[in-house]
Parts: C-alpha cells; sequence; structure tokens
C-alpha cells in the first residue's frame, strides 16, 4: 500500500523536533539514516541513474525496491532543464521550477534531505549541490548509497512511496557559487578548474557521450571516483583534505571551479572537498558539453 503523507511536527522558537540532524551537511552513515526512518523531519530521495539508459533505469530501479519512504527524482526529468543543444546535458533548471519541484518532494527549510543512489553517490550529490543553490543547508548524501544500506541488511520495500508534497520551497540566497562559459573562459591565472571525468576523456583519446574530445584549456583532471574508497564509500576526510591539497598546490578553495561532462560528476568533487573541510569552491554547471557546443571555444587536447 502506498506510504501516508507524513505531517511534520510544528517548528517551535527552539528548532525542529529533531534537531540533531543539523550537523548533517555532507555525508550520512546508513546506521544514522536507519535511527529516522520514521523522523518526520527527514525526507529521502532515490536519485538512481544511468547515462546509458537514462529514460527507465533510475525509475525502474525504485520500483523494484528503494529505501522505505524515500521519494524518487529524475535526473533528466526532475534536475534538469530542457536541453538546447547548446546549454549542455544537464542544464539547471530555472529557479522557480526546481523550487516547485522541492516542495513537491515535502522538502521545506526545517527538513533534513537523505540522497541516495547506486553509483558511489554520483548523482546524489548533484541533488545535494542543488538543494544548496536554493539556500538549502540541511542536505546529506547517503555515503555506500542503496548498497551499503543492503549490505548492512536494513530494509527495501517496493511499495509504492507518496511524497509528502507541499508548496514551492521558498526564496533563499544561495549556498554555493555558480560560475558560466564567459567568465569560465576569462578566468585568471589563479582560478583553478577541476574536470571530475577519466583521465582518458580529459586527454581527448575517448569520448563515448559527447560530440567533441577534449577538455576546457588549462584544467586540471581528478576521476571523482577518486574520491572513493574500495568499499564505494568516501575516504576518510583526512585523506580528501591531503589528496585535494596536494592538487590545490596552495590555492583556495574560492579559488577552484568544478567542471565535468554535464556539471553532474563534478558535484561529487565539490562535496569531497566539503566534506574534507575545503568549502566554497563553484561549480561550472554546463561543463564540457556546454563548453563545447560552441566551436569557438577553444579545446585542448592530450
Amino acid at each position: 500500500m502506498p506510504r501516508t503523507p507524513r505531517t511534520a511536527p510544528r517548528a517551535t522558537s527552539a528548532g525542529p523536533a529533531s534537531s540533531d540532524h543539523s550537523r548533517h551537511s555532507t555525508l550520512i552513515e546508513t546506521a544514522e539514516l536507519a535511527r529516522h526512518l520514521r523522523d518526520p523531519w527527514f525526507v529521502i530521495v532515490d536519485v538512481r541513474h544511468d547515462l546509458a539508459q537514462p529514460d527507465r533505469f533510475g525509475s525502474d530501479a525504485y520500483a523494484a525496491s528503494h529505501i522505505p519512504g524515500a521519494a524518487f527524482a529524475h535526473i533528466d526529468r526532475d534536475l534538469s532543464a530542457p536541453k538546447t543543444g547548446r546549454n549542455g546535458r544537464h542544464p539547471l533548471p530555472a529557479r522557480a521550477a526546481f523550487q516547485g519541484t522541492v516542495g513537491a518532494l515535502g522538502i521545506a527549510p526545517e527538513t533534513l534531505v537523505v540522497c541516495y543512489d547506486a553509483q558511489g553517490g554520483v548523482y546524489a550529490a548533484r541533488l545535494w549541490w542543488m538543494l544548496r543553490w536554493l539556500g538549502h543547508a540541511e542536505v546529506a548524501v547517503l555515503d555506500g548509497g542503496v548498497q551499503a544500506w543492503q549490505s548492512r541488511g536494513l530494509p527495501l520495500t517496493s511499495a509504492a512511496s507518496i511524497a509528502p508534497g507541499g508548496p514551492p520551497y521558498p526564496e533563499r540566497a544561495p549556498l554555493v557559487a555558480t560560475i558560466d562559459a564567459a567568465a569560465v573562459g576569462a578566468r585568471p591565472p589563479e582560478r583553478m578548474l577541476i574536470d571530475a571525468r577519466t583521465a582518458e576523456r580529459f586527454r581527448g583519446e575517448s569520448e563515448p557521450i559527447d560530440p567533441v574530445a577534449g577538455h576546457i584549456p588549462g584544467a586540471f583532471q581528478r576521476f571523482h571516483r577518486t574520491n572513493l574508497d574500495a568499499s564505494g564509500a568516501f575516504k576518510s576526510k583526512a585523506a580528501l583534505r591531503d589528496e585535494f591539497g596536494a592538487l590545490l598546490g596552495g590555492r583556495a578553495p574560492a579559488d577552484v571551479i568544478h567542471s565535468c561532462g554535464s556539471g553532474v560528476t563534478a558535484c561529487h568533487n565539490l562535496l569531497a572537498m566539503e566534506h574534507a573541510g575545503l568549502a566554497g569552491s563553484t561549480l561550472y554547471p554546463g561543463s564540457w558539453s556546454e563548453w563545447s557546443a560552441d566551436p569557438e571555444r577553444p579545446i585542448a587536447r592530450g
């Protein structure tokens, strides 16, 4: 049977009834989420996706089994704007449209959102970043995703879940910065661009998705899956801080711009930096798919 929509308890001047969730702003462990499955202040969102099967993979996986109470959000239909051929493969939606999507998922300023996927946090990190783009700080990615949940014998269900629903998310100041293609091209030397794609795609040796191979001139490369350990969970804060610190070479996080193929896996690097205590970097949402769509923009290879 469908889940009955949750009714959140009334907020007070002291804050929400389950105020202990305020410390979750990057990752959350499976055991912690399991303790809060019935917490009305938690909203769980399944964002599983597959670039090779974009239309059905996520929704089919969700229908087969998902964490109890989770709603589903589709990367293309819910978390992206329509493509024009020049704005990249996963363009950001208009803020007003995304505010409506977020409200329909039952997300309000007082809720803690937990995002999960089955791809090491790639798509969950996109929703994590987009909610921060709306000004929502109470959002975390389930570390290890649905695989970690299953491996611990925690419950899954195929029962349809009904999103609580609600008004559009209110207008708030973004907590993260973005940059457009023109500003990326005109960035000063001290601003560092990190590309989250594989080394082969970065060098232009292979390009299975976009029509043009290569990278934005001056970019550095860090494959997003480098952020994960052998189990598929994020590395420790100390390890990530050391690895990104070596890559940054003394640059401040605020001088870092993240890019990838379409602005999705770049969020994984941004989340990893934030989790390591290196907050303040910027996302180029259009990324390579937007940059390379304009033949006037320069391309680097090798």
